[in-house]
């Protein structure tokens, strides 16, 4: 008996010290776990304050124009088309940082159907005889007179729309954007040449550029510039027609090699011309727009109206062949509304065109 609570004394003693250990283990092993919860954690909150500090770096570049959108004019039996994000994106004959007291001699409405993610545009014509405000003149005077705010007040009452986003952008912009996608692959006719490089020199002046004339017709891969000279040319055949046609190839082909770019790329870009664009579109939705860029197709892009020309003194006008019938046609290419009836608003300024300039 003796001998065996001896060793049962002996047993505990050695029990004890490897319950102890064990115990150990546990307190190590859970040291350890909130060891990488806390790196976890930190990491994350590191994320995050660099997502942070990236987004209002961005934000920060972006001329942001805090437009009242009740100011901005939209005709009363028309509503926004459901499914769409429809933007002003207008090309401002600007030879500065500066918007103001300019003419937009490129006016663009990009609709962008959000579930297909097809995108089309259609391109104003700049001497369109449309009303603006009070008055009928050339649209492209919009933006001089009441800047961003009149120009899409301008846009929707003479087309039925409800667009309330717009960007502008200049000269520089485009170069930029061109460059960085390392040019675009443009055919040059022999009517072409003639007028281009008088805009190539001009614009080699405005940015500091020194890009070389083009001295033949043929296929070239244009730098910004060139580019830039390209879709300015508006006297061959098609005159302001034909313009915004070169316009919308430029921005089409400059489009395609965007989206191929990575994140980087994509980066350097916005970093590149955040600063040089002005717009009402919120930082965080531009960013998010760029983000999904790859996800977009330009599907089709139009001019637009038909117009026929009107010069009652000096000056020249593109006169909408009947606006009315104009507006259904372009309801029918961004929107499929084959049926369209256009407000009374539009039929208004149509018959008054017509009453005035007799072209219907």
């Amino acid at each position: 008996m003796g001998a065996k609570r001896m060793n049962d004394s002996i047993d505990e003693e050695e029990e004890r010290p490897k319950k102890s250990k064990k115990a150990n283990k546990k307190k190590k092993k859970k040291h350890i776990f909130l060891k990488i919860v806390l790196v976890l954690i930190t990491i994350i909150v590191i994320c995050a304050g660099v997502l942070v500090g990236y987004t209002w770096s961005k934000m920060t570049k972006i001329n942001y124009d805090n437009i009242d959108k009740n100011e901005i004019e939209i005709n009363e039996e028309v509503e926004e088309a459901t499914g769409y994000r429809n933007i002003l994106l207008l090309g401002v004959d600007s030879r500065a940082n500066s918007y103001e007291n300019a003419l937009s001699d490129s006016i663009m409405v990009v609709s962008i159907n959000q579930d297909t993610k097809k995108v089309k545009i259609a391109s104003v014509y700049r001497d369109s005889y449309l009303k603006i405000g009070t008055k009928y003149d050339k649209v492209t005077h919009a933006y001089a007179s009441g800047g961003p705010k009149l120009s899409l007040s301008t846009i929707n009452t003479n087309l039925d729309l409800a667009l309330t986003e717009y960007v502008s952008l200049n000269f520089n912009v485009v170069v930029d954007v061109v460059n960085a996608v390392g040019g675009v692959e443009i055919d040059i006719t022999s009517d072409e040449v003639k007028y281009i490089n008088p805009y190539i020199n001009e614009l080699n002046d405005i940015t500091g550029h020194n890009s070389a004339n083009i001295t033949k017709a043929g296929t070239y891969t244009l730098d910004g510039v060139q580019a830039v000279a390209y879709s300015r040319i508006r006297y061959t055949a098609g005159g302001d027609w034909k313009r915004t046609e070169r316009q919308r190839t430029v921005l089409d082909k400059a489009f395609a090699k965007v989206k191929k770019m990575n994140i980087g790329q994509l980066n350097s870009l916005a970093d590149m011309v955040l600063s040089e664009i002005s717009t009402n579109i919120p930082a965080t939705q531009i960013l998010g727009l760029l983000s999904k860029v790859a996800s977009y197709d330009i599907e089709e892009t139009m001019g637009w109206p038909e117009t026929k020309g009107w010069q009652p003194g000096k000056v020249w006008y593109g006169v909408p062949a009947n606006l009315e019938k104009q507006v259904k046609e372009l309801h029918a290419f961004l929107f499929d509304e084959e049926e369209y009836t256009v407000s009374s608003t539009v039929k208004t300024i149509s018959n008054h065109i017509i009453s005035e300039t007799g072209i219907k």
